[in-house]
Formats: structure tokens, sequence, C-alpha cells
């Protein structure tokens, strides 16, 4: 029921933004509409990141401190980086690796601590498990939506959580559950605007300049500031394995944030839509009626060539890599 609440006010939040600003799912505003291509896609990030991964996040909540339960989900950016790696192709500095190790140490740590829930600051064996399987979803989730992540962000995650909303909220009316009273649904609603709705905007936007691996490597901060909350907002003692973990999480994090890849690299011929201004990746003709100087949206044919510069696997810069680089 709250994994339904929260989505579905992401959606609903989103779907007014879209209205106001009059966007539509295959408008072309500041940013591409969305194509058939785009819809299993689009799907597999509903039905992974949006229906099943909120369900077991509440459940693992359920069952371990929201402080554990924070760091825990930096094993989203992990799995992000290893899936986009793996499965993906999309290439992996030392940086990066270093990065997961650290991450990865510190979820471990964390998760191995006994006692669960009670504000205890460790995450007992059934809520970790729960919580991982959550991460391993959206990180699944993450790259599947970078593969959509030209299109208008609103759209993408305005269609996400009235989808998800809207299913989760029917599963929990199937097993017996009703609805809260209206003023705990609509802080619910306005939580899932704004941590599910404004943050996938955001995300996805990001998804698009750095791909998933950067992405999710860079996302890994935010469970810090949840875990700091807790302990703020909540009254939650940092239990002893709090720091630790936290200090190894930290130090992965500032590893991968740290990554510079430059070599000489060629681009294909490309014909694709995406919002952009005219930079060295965007020196195209135009028939006059689009804005100059300012950020604009329309179909456009990229001509091959090579350069060198520092960059990160954008939608330009998804090549092939050779040993070490």
């Amino acid at each position: 029921m709250l994994a339904g609440l929260l989505y579905l006010g992401s959606g609903v939040g989103l779907g007014a933004v879209a209205l106001a600003a009059g966007v539509t799912p295959g408008g072309r505003r500041f940013s591409t509409g969305l194509t058939r291509r785009d819809a299993p896609w689009l799907a597999g990030a509903v039905v992974s990141g949006g229906m099943a991964a909120p369900v077991l996040l509440m459940w693992g909540l359920s069952r371990t401190s929201a402080s554990a339960a924070s760091l825990m989900l930096n094993l989203e950016g992990v799995l992000t980086v290893l899936i986009a790696g793996a499965l993906f192709r999309e290439n992996i500095g030392g940086r990066i690796a270093a990065g997961l190790a650290l991450v990865i140490a510190g979820a471990a740590l964390i998760s191995a601590a006994p006692g669960a829930g009670g504000g205890s600051g460790s995450a007992g064996p059934a809520g970790g498990a729960a919580i991982a399987g959550a991460c391993l979803l959206w990180a699944l989730d993450n790259n599947l939506t970078r593969r959509i992540s030209a299109g208008n962000p609103v759209v993408i995650a305005g269609i996400k959580g009235l989808a998800a909303g809207s299913v989760n909220l029917a599963a929990s009316a199937l097993l017996g559950m009703s609805l809260p009273d209206a003023g705990t649904a609509a802080i619910a609603g306005l939580a899932g605007f704004l941590g599910y709705g404004a943050s996938l905007v955001l995300f996805i936007m990001a998804l698009r300049e750095a791909g998933a691996a950067r992405t999710g490597a860079l996302f890994s901060t935010a469970p810090f500031i949840g875990a700091g909350a807790s302990l703020l907002i909540l009254g939650e003692p940092a239990g002893p394995m709090l720091l630790p973990a936290a200090a190894l999480m930290a130090a992965g994090v500032w590893l991968q944030s740290g990554e510079r890849h430059i070599h000489v690299h060629a681009h294909g011929s490309l014909f694709h839509e995406h919002t952009h201004v005219h930079d060295v990746h965007h020196a195209h003709a135009h028939d006059g009626t689009e804005p100059a100087g300012e950020r604009h949206c329309h179909p456009h044919q990229h001509e091959p060539f090579e350069h060198s510069h520092a960059h990160l696997p954008d939608i330009h810069h998804r090549h092939g890599h050779g040993h070490g680089r």
C-alpha cells in the first residue's frame, strides 16, 4: 500500500507538471517524446523498479533500522555499475572498480551486524536480503531506463509512477488492505513526488549525460544523507558498525566520483533526436526555426569524425574501448 501511494504521488505530481508545461508522451517541447521502440525498455523499468522493488524495500524497512537500510541502499549503485559493465558493455575504469569494492565492503559490514530494527543501526538477514533484492531490481531499472534517457524525463518518470502506483494499490486492495486516512495518504504522496518523482527526473537527465555506471556510482551519496537524517529526525542511535561502514562507503564514492576518462575515439554516423545545444558534437545544419543559443530538440544527423577529449559514456559516447581504457 505504501509503495503504491509513493509511486502514485510521483505519477500524479509529474503528470500535473507535464500538463502545466504542455508536455505529452509523444510531444517534443524541450525533449523528444517516446516511441514504440522505447516501450519494451520502459515496461521493463516499470515492472522491475516501479512494482517489485518498492515492495521489497517496504518489507525490508519493517525489519531493520532506517539508518542501516539507508546505507544498504548503496548496493543499488554497486549493482547498477556491475550490470552496466557486464550486460550493457559500459566501460568501467580502475577508480570505479576500486570504489565498488569499498562500497561492497561497507554494505557487507553493516548487513552482517547482529540485530535488526528498533534503531539498532544494523540490518538483520531477512531485512537485509529484502533491501538487497530491491537494490538489484532498481539497478536493472537504471540500466533499462538508460536506453530511453534521450526521451523527456518528466514523461518517463510520470508514466512509471502512474503505472507502478496503480498496480501496487490494486494488489494491496486484493490482499484486503485499506487506504490510510487522507492526511497520511497525502504525506505519502508528497514524499513520493519529491523522493521518487523529482529525484527520478534528475536521475534520468544524469543517465543521458553520464551513463548508468557513473550515475549509479554518484547516486551512492544519497544513502549517506538518509542515514544521517534517520539519526537526526528519528533519533536512532548509531550502531557499532554504522560509522565504519559509512567510512568505507564514503571512500568508495570519493574514488568513483573522481574518475577522468580521455582517449582518441571515433564517432560514427548517427541519426537521432534529443535536447541539445550547438557544440562540437552538434555542428549540423538547421532550418532556421530552432532558437539560437538555447537548448532545443529536433531530429538531427551526426557525421563521422574522430577526436580526443575527456568524456563520459553519454548518448554520444557509447563506443567500444581497447584494453586498459
